[in-house]
Parts: C-alpha cells; sequence; structure tokens
C-alpha cells in the first residue's frame, strides 16, 4: 500500500480545525463472513499517538507505577455495577495483580468484560507480581497498544494524530494493516479497500502498490 501518497494527498485537501485531529486508518473488508469468520489483532504500534488512561488492582498502593488509578483489593468487592460501567467508559485498559482476578472477575466481569476491558494477560496486564518498575514498564506498552475486533465489514482504526509527522502515521498504519492481514482468513483476498481520513475529512483512498 502506497500510504506516503495517501498522507500526501489527505493532507493537501484537509481544513485546518481548531483542535488536532485524529487519523483513522479505515479497512474495507470483502468475502468476509461476519456470523463465521474472526478477527482479533493486539497491535503494538511503533508511535503512540495519544495518552491512554489506565486504572489498576493492586494489593498495595506503593506499587502503583505510572497508572491514573489504582483501586485496592479491599475496594473491589464495593464496587457497584453503576461504578463498573462508569468506570469501564473512562478508562481504555486495566491492569491487575493476577491474584485479584478472581475477585474482578465475580465483581466488575459482567461490566468491564461486555466492554472489552478486562485485564488481558495477552497484553501483560495481568502480572504475577507488583513492583513499580513491572507496571510502568506494562503502562507504556499499552500506550501503543491498539486492539482490532471485526464487529461490521468496515474497520476504522485510530492510528495517529496530524500533528505527527507523515513517517510515523505510515509506520502506524502499515503496522495495522499488516496485522489485520495476518488477522483475517484469506489475507488480503479479504480487502476490499483501504482509506485514511482526518476526523473532519473525507476519506482518501490509499492505493495498492503495483506488484511486477
Amino acid at each position: 500500500m502506497k500510504f506516503s501518497e495517501a498522507i500526501t494527498e489527505l493532507r493537501a485537501k484537509t481544513e485546518k480545525r481548531n483542535f488536532e485531529q485524529t487519523l483513522d486508518l479505515i479497512i474495507n473488508l470483502k468475502d468476509f463472513d461476519l456470523k463465521r469468520d474472526h478477527l482479533n489483532a493486539v497491535i503494538i504500534l511503533p508511535f503512540s499517538y495519544k495518552k491512554k488512561k489506565v486504572a489498576a488492582f493492586l494489593e498495595e498502593l506503593s506499587t502503583a507505577g505510572d497508572v491514573d488509578k489504582v483501586i485496592l483489593k479491599g475496594e473491589i468487592e464495593n464496587i457497584t455495577e453503576t461504578d463498573a460501567r462508569k468506570l469501564a467508559r473512562e478508562f481504555d485498559f486495566f491492569v491487575a495483580n493476577a491474584k485479584l482476578m478472581p475477585l474482578i472477575a465475580k465483581t466488575l466481569g459482567k461490566s468491564l468484560g461486555s466492554a472489552g476491558k478486562m485485564p488481558d494477560p495477552a497484553l501483560g496486564a495481568v502480572f504475577p507480581q507488583e513492583s513499580k518498575e513491572a507496571i510502568s514498564a506494562i503502562v507504556q506498552r499499552l500506550e501503543k497498544t491498539v486492539r482490532v475486533r471485526a464487529k461490521e465489514a468496515s474497520l476504522k482504526i485510530a492510528i495517529g494524530k496530524e500533528t505527527m509527522p507523515d513517517e510515523q502515521i505510515e509506520k502506524n498504519a502499515a503496522a495495522v494493516l499488516s496485522s489485520v492481514i495476518k488477522g483475517l482468513p484469506k489475507a488480503e483476498q479479504n480487502i476490499r479497500s483501504v482509506m485514511l481520513k482526518f476526523t473532519m475529512s473525507h476519506p482518501v483512498k490509499v492505493k495498492m502498490e503495483d506488484k511486477k
């Protein structure tokens, strides 16, 4: 895919706004049965584009590291379903001490699970021991993490901000597209088209590479 040309065209066609626009990668699928086929990709972007809000379920406050909110063991069982839904809306990711996962699942499993935000071992978000260093490293990794699930035939994935250098945007776009292709049952054959757009712009189609 020729992302560099699409980024240049998109910038030329996009009006300046009084806020920083997000850049979305749009991947339109074909021959993909949403009931039969599945796509659930965890992607680490080469470049972070926004601060992610992370909450941690911990036994000790002193091990919190760089998280935005700490929920201690004694507080978990007092969280109501309304509170749990509010937490799911407020935070991008949750991390947890592995010892607390049964309690978290029992108390918040319904609310966090339905939002796709349960602490996920696949993201490194569930750890056997608490330490500031380990938790800070997990938060830094989550800053670059995006999760892609196919709920409809058109995927819209935020990959950057308009103030980012073109090279960083291009590398983020390439990383996401590559991971999505690997997760599709028919790989590139499931791709109908790829586009880029800013928050308030029209999409620009990304041209396919010429095959020799």
